[in-house]
């Protein structure tokens, strides 16, 4: 590696001002952004919207100036939601619907009534000391609260995380009839958020699971201390098989070798919102430094693959087939970068990598300064890229501002009104100053 790895000269910082003017003043990551989420909207893995969405990624990369664009084939499951309802009420009361929303991959009632009383369990630990006859044919209901405590959100969302993926696994193995769950979300409103769940292979039984806002949440919580609540829920969600869909890939050919440095995010999202934040802020970003690099006729190193990975939200087989397609090509990659928290105010570059690596990338620090980006001391990578890191290859994801990002996400709040074109077009600019680093000295 060398020490020249540790430099960073004058010309280093006009290169990170060249790049952050040409995207203050031109850049199109916000109009783009725009296009996608007013003109396309969500975008389900799998949906009639998930392939126009390929397309037009083709069509923006094209505009950007890629040298090549191409559409790589991914397997995707096949998960609908259909009409959902929940509604409750006391044993003297009439029905009250909630807001709710079946959580992704779960499966339904297939269009029937299901009823039950309500059992209310805080935590994992509390549901563990129930024996399965006081759980058995009931409607559990874990109102586990996102940690006000962690500064950094993503790290209450990783803690609070195992109630959405695993509870009907849990509940299901002692008998419940279905799963309801406080929402993953920072927020006191009464806003219900999706995401990804899924059900051991030795379920025999695959329970629905769905989750309610943080308001609703406990307001029943308080209510079942004095009162028994039963519960009738009727949806129509559930897998219906796989189908082949894309990626989207594109790139600026490398003068010196071809090398790959990726930059992506995720096409597709939840079927809630219009995915602005999660995650078509990460692809235009992307998109937008490929575009960048082309404007300014930067004549990079190495191959700037600009990569719109299918399927993260529910599956994760966009990133798999990336890295199992890269390994059996034997292409060489340098370093692969992810934007997937949201379009809001960079403030680091978080790193899966070597010591001496990590050490390289935290000596240009000083460079990045100037435009609030600090830390660089985080260890994780970008869902889509961190299956690269089997390969050896140094893999990131960049850290915005996570206050506000649990608020919307997976949530129909995802919206682009949420996003602010400059908080965006930092973003990208960050992408595009390591990358230049990256290119310059590796």
């Amino acid at each position: 590696m060398g020490g020249i790895l540790f430099s960073q000269t004058h010309s280093d910082s006009l290169s990170f001002k060249n790049i952050s003017d040409e995207m203050l003043v031109n850049g199109k990551a916000y109009e783009n952004l725009r296009s996608l989420t007013q003109n396309i909207g969500h975008r389900l893995s799998g949906s009639e919207s998930y392939e126009k969405a390929t397309d037009w990624a083709v069509q923006k990369l094209k505009e950007a100036g890629a040298d090549k664009v191409w559409k790589e084939e991914v397997m995707v499951p096949v998960w609908e939601r259909g009409t959902e309802s929940l509604h409750i009420k006391t044993s003297t009361g009439a029905w009250k619907k909630l807001r709710m929303l079946s959580l992704g991959n779960s499966e339904g009632t297939k269009g029937q009534n299901l009823e039950g009383e309500i059992i209310f369990v805080k935590n994992k630990e509390d549901f563990d000391k129930l024996p399965a006859d006081k759980v058995r044919g009931k409607i559990v209901f874990f109102n586990y609260a996102f940690n006000q405590k962690f500064i950094n959100t993503g790290m209450a969302y990783v803690d609070a995380g195992i109630y959405r993926r695993s509870a009907a696994s849990w509940a299901g193995k002692k008998g419940a009839k279905a799963v309801i769950i406080r929402s993953l979300s920072s927020a006191f409103d009464d806003v219900p958020h999706t995401g990804a769940m899924r059900y051991d292979k030795d379920d025999s039984t695959k329970i629905p699971a769905v989750a309610i806002g943080p308001k609703s949440a406990d307001e029943l919580e308080k209510t079942l201390k004095t009162e028994k609540i039963f519960a009738r829920l009727n949806s129509n969600c559930g897998m219906k098989g796989e189908k082949l869909s894309h990626s989207v890939i594109g790139e600026i050919t490398g003068k010196k070798d071809q090398s790959v440095i990726v930059v992506g995010g995720h096409l597709d999202s939840w079927d809630v919102g219009q995915g602005a934040h999660d995650d078509g802020a990460g692809i235009v970003q992307s998109i937008e430094v490929l575009r960048t690099f082309k404007q300014l006729g930067y004549k990079n190193n190495h191959t700037v693959r600009v990569v719109c990975f299918a399927n993260e939200e529910n599956g994760l087989r966009g990133g798999t087939t990336y890295a199992s397609a890269v390994e059996k090509r034997n292409e060489k990659h340098l370093f692969a970068i992810e934007s997937d928290g949201g379009g809001f105010a960079p403030r680091g570059i978080a790193l899966m990598t070597d010591p001496e690596k990590r050490l390289q990338i935290q000596a240009w620090k000083n460079l990045f300064l100037p435009y609030g980006v600090y830390n660089f001391d985080l260890q994780y990578a970008g869902a889509d890229v961190e299956p690269l890191h089997q390969l050896g290859v140094t893999c990131a994801e960049l850290v915005p501002e996570s206050q506000r990002y649990f608020d919307i996400h997976h949530s129909d709040e995802d919206t682009f009104d949420k996003v602010n074109r400059r908080e965006l077009l930092m973003g990208a600019a960050t992408m595009a100053q390591i990358v230049y680093m990256i290119d310059t000295y590796w």
